[in-house]
């Protein structure tokens, strides 16, 4: 029973991990044919919430993930969990770096509004891609070696 709850905790983790980016592609489109400040600001503002929310979704996901990998008796160094780990620090460093500095040039003399729109759609599709690689190992569980 417990380890059930576990393994549901991890998957609505991984659903609040991932899903936020596919609600913020429409968004991003609307960012970069309006004009409206005001309207940006607002948009920007969501989504630097939804990346919050991934973030704070990833730890519950981290934690859960390990719970249920002690609890199922799962070892450390399966290959489906150490590509897990690799592709997981990847986009932690990911996540990091690609989302905080370019919000960071919102409002600033640097800020270009395409500029700005182009780094985040780049940023949030290999964001995505690199979730479909995680959520592809946990699902799939290949034997590498």
């Amino acid at each position: 029973m417990t380890y059930s709850i576990i393994v549901f905790i991890h998957v609505i983790s991984a659903i609040l991990s991932i899903g936020p980016f596919f609600v913020l592609l429409p968004m991003l489109k609307k960012m970069r044919n309006t004009q409206n400040h005001h309207a940006l600001e607002a948009y920007v503002a969501t989504f630097s919430m939804a990346i919050r929310i991934v973030k704070h979704a990833g730890h519950v996901l981290v934690t859960s993930g390990l719970l249920a990998m002690w609890l199922g008796g799962w070892n450390l160094m399966t290959s489906w969990i150490v590509m897990t780990f690799a592709v997981m620090i990847s986009s932690i460093f990911f996540l990091a770096s690609a989302f905080k500095p370019t919000i960071r040039t919102f409002n600033t003399p640097e800020f270009n509004q395409q500029l700005f729109i182009n780094k985040l759609v780049k940023s949030v599709w290999i964001y995505i891609l690199l979730l479909l690689i995680m959520l592809w190992f946990m699902v799939a569980k290949p034997t590498l070696w």
